[in-house]
């Protein structure tokens, strides 16, 4: 079965520059038929998400990931372990060679 020959529009519903005509992406932004130029492109329109405004990257990162050195659900023994063993390690490459 054939697919239908996609033609680019004479400019890009994206950003509004022109689009060469044989084009299968705008080349200011990179919209193509999979990206904006569908008929359905603007189906979340609707979706009331919420904007970049209200949105804090710091606190973000500090709910999901914590703020503690140590990583969560590791005892402190392990975790002295494990700086003992790699400082162990290091000082046994440097002094071997």
């Amino acid at each position: 079965m054939a697919r239908p020959k996609l033609t680019a529009p004479a400019e890009c519903p994206v950003c509004g520059e022109e689009v060469p005509r044989g084009s299968l992406a705008c080349p200011a932004c990179g919209a193509d038929h999979n990206s904006g130029w569908r008929p359905d492109a603007d189906i979340h329109d609707g979706l009331d998400l919420p904007g970049n405004d209200d949105f804090d990257y710091d606190e973000f990162t500090r709910r999901e990931f914590g703020s503690a050195l140590k990583p969560a659900g590791i005892k402190t023994i392990w975790w002295i372990t494990a700086i003992v063993l790699l400082a162990l390690s290091i000082a046994l490459y440097i002094f071997k060679s």
